[in-house]
């Protein structure tokens, strides 16, 4: 598998993730915004189905 595919898994990956966090989520009083927050999954996200995909081979 090349590193293309290992990088649109975590594309994908992270697009859902941050779609349904942003859905929801309830933007009331908290300690963090929701912009910090979708980073956070973010990051967290692409990392997670980068690195399954690569690892899987």
């Amino acid at each position: 598998m090349s590193l293309r595919k290992h990088l649109l898994n975590g594309v994908v990956s992270l697009a859902i993730s941050v779609a349904i966090t942003v859905w929801l989520a309830d933007d009331e009083d908290g300690p963090w915004s929701l912009t910090d927050m979708a980073l956070a999954v973010a990051i967290s996200s692409f990392l997670s189905g980068f690195c399954t995909s690569y690892f899987a081979d």
